[in-house]
């Protein structure tokens, strides 16, 4: 019982370590402060349909591709 009490408090601890740095805000090559760029638009997904040829997504039968 004192390993899990142990080990959940030293969990907590890092979490709140790396909490703020996660949170940093941007900074340019000379470490002046700057805004952070916009993060980019995942990628379209694709689909395929039954018979293996690329399809609308949303159609019916077709299926996403990794």
């Amino acid at each position: 019982m004192k390993n899990l009490v142990t080990v959940l408090a030293s969990l907590a601890i890092v979490a709140a370590v790396a909490a703020p740095a996660a949170a940093a805000p941007c900074r340019d090559a000379k470490g002046k402060f700057i805004k952070c760029p916009e993060k980019a638009a995942a990628a379209p997904k694709k689909c395929k349909d039954a018979k293996g040829k690329f399809a609308k997504c949303g159609t019916p039968g077709a299926k996403p591709v990794g």
